[in-house]
Protein backbone atom coordinates (compact mmCIF):
# COMPACT_ATOMS: atom_id res chain seq x y z
CA UNK A 1 0.00 0.00 0.00
CA UNK A 2 1.26 3.46 -0.88
CA UNK A 3 1.66 5.99 1.89
CA UNK A 4 1.37 9.69 1.04
CA UNK A 5 4.19 11.87 2.27
CA UNK A 6 3.66 15.39 3.53
CA UNK A 7 5.08 16.69 0.24
CA UNK A 8 2.37 14.91 -1.71
CA UNK A 9 4.61 12.13 -2.97
CA UNK A 10 4.72 8.41 -2.29
CA UNK A 11 7.00 6.07 -0.42
CA UNK A 12 7.10 2.36 0.02
CA UNK A 13 5.54 0.53 2.93
CA UNK A 14 8.68 -0.41 4.83
CA UNK A 15 7.04 -2.45 7.61
CA UNK A 16 8.27 -5.77 6.18
CA UNK A 17 11.72 -4.57 5.09
CA UNK A 18 14.99 -5.37 6.87
CA UNK A 19 16.00 -2.59 9.24
CA UNK A 20 19.03 -1.69 7.16
CA UNK A 21 17.11 -1.46 3.86
CA UNK A 22 17.44 2.02 2.30
CA UNK A 23 14.27 4.04 1.90
CA UNK A 24 12.92 3.98 -1.65
CA UNK A 25 10.47 6.62 -2.79
CA UNK A 26 8.36 5.84 -5.83
CA UNK A 27 5.11 6.58 -7.64
CA UNK A 28 5.78 10.18 -8.64
CA UNK A 29 6.06 11.90 -12.01
CA UNK A 30 8.64 14.62 -12.53
CA UNK A 31 8.55 17.59 -14.90
CA UNK A 32 11.88 19.30 -15.50
CA UNK A 33 11.87 22.69 -17.24
CA UNK A 34 15.14 23.26 -19.10
CA UNK A 35 16.58 26.59 -20.16
CA UNK A 36 19.93 27.87 -21.40
CA UNK A 37 21.65 29.18 -18.29
CA UNK A 38 23.11 32.28 -16.76
CA UNK A 39 26.42 33.05 -15.03
CA UNK A 40 26.63 32.84 -11.25
CA UNK A 41 27.95 36.40 -11.11
CA UNK A 42 29.03 39.30 -13.31
CA UNK A 43 32.69 39.48 -12.29
CA UNK A 44 35.48 38.04 -14.41
CA UNK A 45 35.76 34.47 -13.08
CA UNK A 46 32.05 33.57 -12.91
CA UNK A 47 31.66 34.98 -16.40
CA UNK A 48 34.70 33.06 -17.62
CA UNK A 49 33.41 29.77 -16.19
CA UNK A 50 30.02 30.30 -17.81
CA UNK A 51 31.40 31.29 -21.20
CA UNK A 52 33.89 28.43 -21.13
CA UNK A 53 31.15 25.88 -20.56
CA UNK A 54 28.86 27.49 -23.11
CA UNK A 55 31.40 28.01 -25.89
CA UNK A 56 33.02 24.59 -25.35
CA UNK A 57 29.75 22.90 -26.27
CA UNK A 58 30.24 21.16 -29.62
CA UNK A 59 26.55 21.71 -30.38
CA UNK A 60 27.05 25.47 -30.09
CA UNK A 61 30.39 25.81 -31.87
CA UNK A 62 30.74 23.22 -34.62
CA UNK A 63 34.40 23.80 -35.35
CA UNK A 64 37.29 21.32 -35.18
CA UNK A 65 38.72 21.32 -31.67
CA UNK A 66 42.25 22.00 -32.92
CA UNK A 67 40.99 25.18 -34.53
CA UNK A 68 38.55 26.36 -31.84
CA UNK A 69 40.55 25.59 -28.66
CA UNK A 70 43.23 28.32 -29.09
CA UNK A 71 40.66 30.87 -30.26
CA UNK A 72 38.48 30.19 -27.23
CA UNK A 73 41.15 29.91 -24.54
CA UNK A 74 43.76 32.37 -25.76
CA UNK A 75 41.54 35.10 -27.18
CA UNK A 76 37.85 34.94 -26.26
CA UNK A 77 38.18 33.90 -22.62
CA UNK A 78 40.79 36.56 -21.93
CA UNK A 79 38.71 39.50 -23.17
CA UNK A 80 35.04 38.58 -23.39
CA UNK A 81 34.28 37.79 -19.69
CA UNK A 82 34.88 41.37 -18.52
CA UNK A 83 32.98 42.90 -21.42
CA UNK A 84 29.98 40.58 -21.14
CA UNK A 85 30.04 40.92 -17.36
CA UNK A 86 29.37 44.63 -17.74
CA UNK A 87 26.46 43.85 -20.06
CA UNK A 88 25.01 41.36 -17.58
CA UNK A 89 25.36 43.89 -14.79
CA UNK A 90 22.91 46.20 -16.57
CA UNK A 91 20.12 43.60 -16.33
CA UNK A 92 21.19 41.76 -13.15
CA UNK A 93 18.57 41.01 -10.49
CA UNK A 94 20.38 42.77 -7.67
CA UNK A 95 17.85 41.69 -5.03
CA UNK A 96 18.42 37.97 -5.61
CA UNK A 97 21.94 38.39 -7.05
CA UNK A 98 21.18 36.39 -10.17
CA UNK A 99 20.40 36.82 -13.84
CA UNK A 100 16.78 37.41 -14.86
CA UNK A 101 16.67 34.11 -16.76
CA UNK A 102 17.16 32.24 -13.50
CA UNK A 103 14.55 34.32 -11.67
CA UNK A 104 11.96 33.89 -14.40
CA UNK A 105 12.54 30.15 -14.91
CA UNK A 106 12.16 29.57 -11.16
CA UNK A 107 8.93 31.55 -11.19
CA UNK A 108 7.66 29.53 -14.15
CA UNK A 109 8.37 26.32 -12.26
CA UNK A 110 6.61 27.48 -9.09
CA UNK A 111 3.59 28.80 -10.96
CA UNK A 112 3.28 25.62 -13.02
CA UNK A 113 3.29 23.56 -9.83
CA UNK A 114 0.32 25.59 -8.60
CA UNK A 115 -1.54 25.07 -11.85
CA UNK A 116 -1.03 21.31 -11.62
CA UNK A 117 -1.72 21.07 -7.90
CA UNK A 118 -4.68 18.73 -8.48
CA UNK A 119 -2.07 16.04 -9.23
CA UNK A 120 -0.12 15.55 -5.98
CA UNK A 121 2.04 12.90 -7.64
CA UNK A 122 3.60 15.48 -9.98
CA UNK A 123 6.83 17.26 -9.04
CA UNK A 124 7.88 20.35 -11.01
CA UNK A 125 11.52 21.43 -11.10
CA UNK A 126 13.85 23.44 -13.31
CA UNK A 127 17.46 23.33 -14.45
CA UNK A 128 19.95 25.09 -16.69
CA UNK A 129 22.04 23.63 -19.47
CA UNK A 130 24.98 25.82 -18.42
CA UNK A 131 25.89 26.87 -14.85
CA UNK A 132 23.46 26.20 -12.02
CA UNK A 133 21.20 24.56 -11.06
CA UNK A 134 22.63 21.77 -13.17
CA UNK A 135 20.50 19.33 -15.11
CA UNK A 136 22.20 16.37 -13.45
CA UNK A 137 21.57 17.63 -9.91
CA UNK A 138 17.86 18.21 -10.55
CA UNK A 139 17.35 14.88 -12.30
CA UNK A 140 18.92 13.09 -9.35
CA UNK A 141 16.78 15.08 -6.93
CA UNK A 142 13.59 14.17 -8.79
CA UNK A 143 14.57 10.51 -8.80
CA UNK A 144 15.36 10.58 -5.09
CA UNK A 145 11.90 11.99 -4.44
CA UNK A 146 10.33 9.00 -6.15
CA UNK A 147 9.92 10.22 -9.72
CA UNK A 148 9.88 7.05 -11.78
CA UNK A 149 8.86 8.98 -14.88
CA UNK A 150 10.30 12.35 -15.91
CA UNK A 151 9.18 14.73 -18.63
CA UNK A 152 11.94 16.97 -19.99
CA UNK A 153 10.62 20.31 -21.26
CA UNK A 154 13.17 22.36 -23.23
CA UNK A 155 11.78 25.89 -23.14
CA UNK A 156 12.64 26.58 -26.77
CA UNK A 157 9.64 26.98 -29.09
CA UNK A 158 11.77 26.35 -32.19
CA UNK A 159 14.02 23.29 -32.23
CA UNK A 160 17.74 23.79 -32.77
CA UNK A 161 20.72 21.58 -32.21
CA UNK A 162 22.39 24.35 -30.19
CA UNK A 163 19.43 24.72 -27.81
CA UNK A 164 16.88 21.90 -27.57
CA UNK A 165 19.32 19.14 -28.51
CA UNK A 166 22.13 20.19 -26.21
CA UNK A 167 19.68 20.52 -23.31
CA UNK A 168 18.62 16.92 -23.91
CA UNK A 169 22.22 15.81 -24.40
CA UNK A 170 23.01 17.04 -20.92
CA UNK A 171 20.04 15.19 -19.46
CA UNK A 172 21.00 12.00 -21.28
CA UNK A 173 24.58 12.28 -20.01
CA UNK A 174 23.20 12.43 -16.48
CA UNK A 175 20.95 9.43 -17.10
CA UNK A 176 23.96 7.42 -18.30
CA UNK A 177 25.39 7.68 -14.78
CA UNK A 178 22.25 6.33 -13.11
CA UNK A 179 22.01 2.67 -12.24
CA UNK A 180 18.23 2.92 -11.93
CA UNK A 181 17.00 5.22 -14.66
CA UNK A 182 13.53 6.75 -14.68
CA UNK A 183 11.38 6.52 -17.79
CA UNK A 184 11.90 9.71 -19.79
CA UNK A 185 9.92 11.72 -22.31
CA UNK A 186 11.00 14.88 -24.12
CA UNK A 187 8.44 17.55 -24.99
CA UNK A 188 8.81 18.42 -28.70
CA UNK A 189 9.20 21.87 -30.25
CA UNK A 190 6.05 23.98 -30.14
CA UNK A 191 6.73 26.65 -32.75
CA UNK A 192 3.28 26.26 -34.33
CA UNK A 193 1.28 25.19 -31.29
CA UNK A 194 -2.05 27.09 -31.30
CA UNK A 195 -1.76 28.02 -27.61
CA UNK A 196 1.74 29.40 -28.17
CA UNK A 197 0.77 31.38 -31.27
CA UNK A 198 -2.27 32.81 -29.50
CA UNK A 199 -0.24 33.80 -26.44
CA UNK A 200 2.40 35.58 -28.52
CA UNK A 201 -0.30 37.40 -30.48
CA UNK A 202 -2.17 38.43 -27.34
CA UNK A 203 1.04 39.67 -25.71
CA UNK A 204 1.60 41.92 -28.74
CA UNK A 205 -1.99 43.17 -28.61
CA UNK A 206 -1.73 43.92 -24.90
CA UNK A 207 1.55 45.75 -25.45
CA UNK A 208 0.11 47.82 -28.29
CA UNK A 209 -2.72 48.95 -26.03
CA UNK A 210 -0.18 50.46 -23.64
CA UNK A 211 1.73 52.39 -26.30
CA UNK A 212 1.03 56.01 -27.18
CA UNK A 213 1.99 55.37 -30.80
CA UNK A 214 1.15 52.95 -33.62
CA UNK A 215 4.25 51.21 -35.01
CA UNK A 216 4.92 51.59 -38.71
CA UNK A 217 6.88 48.34 -38.77
CA UNK A 218 7.07 45.28 -36.56
CA UNK A 219 10.14 43.07 -36.41
CA UNK A 220 9.87 39.49 -35.18
CA UNK A 221 13.46 38.78 -34.18
CA UNK A 222 14.90 35.34 -33.40
CA UNK A 223 18.28 34.28 -32.09
CA UNK A 224 20.61 33.63 -35.00
CA UNK A 225 22.79 30.67 -35.91
CA UNK A 226 25.46 30.07 -38.57
CA UNK A 227 24.02 29.45 -42.03
CA UNK A 228 26.02 26.22 -42.28
CA UNK A 229 23.87 24.74 -39.49
CA UNK A 230 20.81 25.24 -41.68
CA UNK A 231 22.65 23.66 -44.61
CA UNK A 232 23.50 20.69 -42.38
CA UNK A 233 19.80 20.05 -41.75
CA UNK A 234 18.86 22.06 -38.68
CA UNK A 235 15.10 22.92 -38.91
CA UNK A 236 15.37 26.06 -36.78
CA UNK A 237 15.22 28.63 -39.58
CA UNK A 238 12.07 27.15 -41.11
CA UNK A 239 10.34 26.91 -37.74
CA UNK A 240 11.15 30.56 -36.95
CA UNK A 241 9.68 31.62 -40.27
CA UNK A 242 6.51 29.63 -39.63
CA UNK A 243 6.09 31.08 -36.14
CA UNK A 244 6.48 34.58 -37.52
CA UNK A 245 3.96 33.97 -40.30
CA UNK A 246 1.36 32.41 -38.02
CA UNK A 247 1.56 35.26 -35.50
CA UNK A 248 1.31 37.85 -38.26
CA UNK A 249 -1.72 36.10 -39.76
CA UNK A 250 -3.38 35.82 -36.35
CA UNK A 251 -2.93 39.57 -35.83
CA UNK A 252 -3.94 40.44 -39.37
CA UNK A 253 -0.81 42.55 -39.74
CA UNK A 254 0.05 43.68 -43.31
CA UNK A 255 2.90 41.55 -44.73
CA UNK A 256 4.75 44.62 -46.01
CA UNK A 257 4.96 46.03 -42.47
CA UNK A 258 6.16 42.80 -40.80
CA UNK A 259 9.78 41.65 -40.91
CA UNK A 260 11.50 38.50 -39.65
CA UNK A 261 15.14 38.88 -38.64
CA UNK A 262 17.92 37.16 -36.70
CA UNK A 263 20.09 38.58 -33.93
CA UNK A 264 23.11 37.87 -31.70
CA UNK A 265 25.56 36.68 -34.33
CA UNK A 266 29.02 35.70 -33.16
CA UNK A 267 32.24 35.25 -35.10
CA UNK A 268 33.01 35.87 -38.76
CA UNK A 269 30.96 33.15 -40.48
CA UNK A 270 27.72 34.22 -42.19
CA UNK A 271 24.68 33.71 -39.96
CA UNK A 272 20.97 33.53 -40.73
CA UNK A 273 19.83 36.73 -42.37
CA UNK A 274 18.56 39.40 -42.43
CA UNK A 275 20.37 40.60 -39.29
CA UNK A 276 18.25 42.42 -36.71
CA UNK A 277 20.69 45.25 -35.99
CA UNK A 278 21.30 45.99 -39.67
CA UNK A 279 17.56 45.93 -40.37
CA UNK A 280 16.86 48.34 -37.51
CA UNK A 281 19.57 50.67 -38.80
CA UNK A 282 18.24 50.50 -42.36
CA UNK A 283 14.67 51.25 -41.30
CA UNK A 284 15.80 54.29 -39.36
CA UNK A 285 17.76 55.60 -42.33
CA UNK A 286 14.80 54.98 -44.65
CA UNK A 287 12.59 57.24 -42.57
CA UNK A 288 10.69 54.80 -40.36
CA UNK A 289 9.95 56.68 -37.13
CA UNK A 290 7.98 54.15 -35.08
CA UNK A 291 9.21 50.59 -34.56
CA UNK A 292 8.14 47.59 -32.48
CA UNK A 293 10.25 44.49 -31.77
CA UNK A 294 9.06 41.13 -30.48
CA UNK A 295 11.21 38.04 -29.81
CA UNK A 296 8.92 34.98 -30.03
CA UNK A 297 11.78 32.50 -29.68
CA UNK A 298 12.62 33.50 -26.10
CA UNK A 299 10.47 31.95 -23.37
CA UNK A 300 12.12 34.27 -20.82
CA UNK A 301 13.82 37.62 -21.05
CA UNK A 302 17.59 37.53 -20.81
CA UNK A 303 20.71 39.33 -21.98
CA UNK A 304 19.80 38.93 -25.65
CA UNK A 305 16.45 40.64 -25.17
CA UNK A 306 16.88 43.10 -22.31
CA UNK A 307 20.35 44.37 -23.18
CA UNK A 308 20.62 43.67 -26.89
CA UNK A 309 17.09 44.39 -28.13
CA UNK A 310 15.77 46.85 -25.56
CA UNK A 311 19.12 48.58 -25.21
CA UNK A 312 21.44 48.27 -28.20
CA UNK A 313 18.81 48.15 -30.93
CA UNK A 314 16.90 51.04 -29.43
CA UNK A 315 20.08 53.11 -29.62
CA UNK A 316 20.73 52.02 -33.20
CA UNK A 317 17.22 53.04 -34.24
CA UNK A 318 17.29 56.40 -32.50
CA UNK A 319 20.79 57.23 -33.76
CA UNK A 320 19.64 56.65 -37.34
CA UNK A 321 16.53 58.81 -37.33
CA UNK A 322 14.02 56.69 -35.47
CA UNK A 323 11.87 58.39 -32.86
CA UNK A 324 9.65 55.87 -31.06
CA UNK A 325 10.81 52.35 -30.24
CA UNK A 326 9.37 49.60 -28.08
CA UNK A 327 10.13 45.97 -27.27
CA UNK A 328 7.41 43.45 -26.39
CA UNK A 329 8.59 41.47 -23.34
CA UNK A 330 8.93 37.70 -23.60
CA UNK A 331 6.03 35.65 -22.25
CA UNK A 332 8.10 35.00 -19.11
CA UNK A 333 6.04 33.94 -16.07
CA UNK A 334 2.94 35.84 -17.23
CA UNK A 335 -0.43 34.13 -17.40
CA UNK A 336 -0.04 33.90 -21.17
CA UNK A 337 3.39 32.32 -20.79
CA UNK A 338 2.14 29.82 -18.26
CA UNK A 339 -0.79 28.95 -20.50
CA UNK A 340 1.75 27.74 -23.06
CA UNK A 341 3.88 25.71 -20.66
CA UNK A 342 0.84 24.19 -18.95
CA UNK A 343 -0.71 23.16 -22.27
CA UNK A 344 2.51 21.48 -23.38
CA UNK A 345 3.04 19.68 -20.07
CA UNK A 346 -0.55 18.44 -19.76
CA UNK A 347 -0.48 17.13 -23.33
CA UNK A 348 2.86 15.37 -22.94
CA UNK A 349 1.89 13.79 -19.59
CA UNK A 350 -1.12 12.05 -21.09
CA UNK A 351 -0.96 8.38 -20.20
CA UNK A 352 1.24 9.10 -17.18
CA UNK A 353 -1.30 10.89 -15.02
Amino acid sequence: MNEMTKQGGFKADTSTWPKDHPRVNYGRVGVLLLNLGTPDGTSYWPMRRYLHEFLSDRRVIEEPQWKWWPILNLIILTTRPSRKGKDYDTIWNKELDEGPLKTITRNQSNALAERLSEHPEIMIDWAMRYASPTTESRLRYLQEQGCEKILLVPLYPQYAGATSATACDQAFRALMKMRWQPAVRVAPRYHDDPVYIESIAKSIEQHLEKLDFRPEKLIATFHGMPEKYLAAGDPYHCQCQKTSRLVRERLGWPPENWLTTFQSRFGSDPWLQPYTDETVERLGKEGVKKLLLVAPGFSADCLETLEELEGENREIFEHNGGEQFSYVPALNDSELGLDVIEAIVRRELMGWI
